[in-house]
């Protein structure tokens, strides 16, 4: 384990490098220049498979793994673990599905499955093919033997002992029925919102801006839906959010504004704007692309009843007492989707 824990913080220089667009820094790095620049033309051609996948958007996300795979942050991750060794299990053959809406969202699986010692047959998503194989590639680098134990899969990944599985919540009806059989974590599909009390401050709320706009909005960790207390002015969040008023001009973004925008026009629904995101008041939890909901409160108390009775659908919740504002873009090694310990459960296989 010392090996691989040496490997991920290595890796970690390797994504905060490549996260800052830093010209390679040399062999101390881990990497020849060949594979670094090989990497940065990937970051660069994401938007090919994807076209939400822009470069500052993979650079946002590596930059957030550099940050998480620090020498503290991983031997913490990892402590709580250390009763659990490997020579008491047997290798397992472990299929993972991996989602591709936002950048790496499926890295941290593949990662898990690495560090609990068992083989993975990883299906990629159509919108990231590249990246975390190239990832892995690197990894191998760093710690020859990886790329044996982690397998990519272009075709059906035949025989395996158990599943992890990231789609909706219509795709978890197929992975159910499926993979039903197996030992296995199904994610679906779950948002996130924030919780203002009236206390925030000017640069809280404009973090909040990267809780609700980093990846246009898709990410389950994205902020779809804004508690505010009665009285709030909704004018200090709208002029918190003008740093992020570039988004309309991305075409498929912007497309998705002005869609729902005529809809709602047509339909005679209230609602608010300022030409790059619409506000409606709302008790739904989701909202469509390029809007965010919103719902007054008195009580906190009410909030947080409404918070546990909904917790199935919330990935997170930003505010006071909760995830920082600005941080929800940045799990830690220990945040798992969905509250699912995903290295528990492999090393329970």
């Amino acid at each position: 384990m010392k090996a691989r824990k040496a490997a991920l913080v290595q890796l970690g220089r390797v994504l905060t490098a490549m996260g800052e667009a830093a010209p390679w820094p040399g062999h101390g790095l881990g990497t020849t220049e060949q594979e670094y620049m090989t990497l940065d033309a990937l970051v660069r051609g994401a938007v090919r498979h994807n076209g939400w996948a822009t470069a500052d958007n993979v650079r946002h996300a590596m930059r957030a793994w550099g940050g998480a795979l620090v020498p503290d942050a991983v031997d913490a991750w990892l402590a709580s673990y250390a009763d659990r060794p490997e020579a008491d299990r047997s290798p397992r053959t472990v299929g993972l599905v991996l989602a591709g809406n936002v950048p790496l969202v499926g890295l941290h699986d593949v990662l898990c499955t690495w560090l609990s010692g068992h083989r993975a047959v990883v299906k990629c998503s159509s919108q990231e093919p590249d990246l975390i194989p190239a990832l892995v590639h690197l990894l191998d680098g760093l710690l020859p033997g990886t790329a044996d134990q982690i397998r990519f899969a272009q075709g059906p990944m035949g025989e395996v002992d158990a599943v992890i599985a990231t789609g909706s919540d219509n795709t978890a009806r197929y992975f159910e029925h499926y993979f039903g059989h197996l030992p296995r974590i199904v994610r679906k599909s779950r948002v996130s919102v924030a919780v203002l009390d009236g206390t925030e401050t000017e640069a809280e709320l404009t973090a909040l801006g990267d809780d609700i706009f980093r990846y246009f909005g898709l990410g389950c960790r994205n902020v779809a839906k804004l508690y505010l207390p009665t009285g709030f002015d909704l004018d200090r969040v709208f002029g918190a959010l003008l740093p992020w008023a570039h988004v309309a001009q991305h075409n498929k973004y912007g497309n998705n504004y002005d869609y729902t925008r005529a809809i709602w026009l047509l339909d005679r629904i209230p609602f608010l704007e300022n030409g790059f995101v619409l506000m409606k008041e709302d008790t739904a939890l989701a909202s469509p692309m390029a809007t965010v909901f919103y719902e007054r409160y008195t009580d906190a108390a009410d909030v947080q009843r409404t918070l546990e009775e909904h917790a199935q659908k919330i990935q997170c919740v930003v505010g006071h007492g909760h995830v920082p504002f600005g941080k929800a873009q940045s799990p830690g090694l220990n945040d798992y989707a969905d509250g699912v310990d995903t290295l528990e459960f492999l090393l329970g296989l």
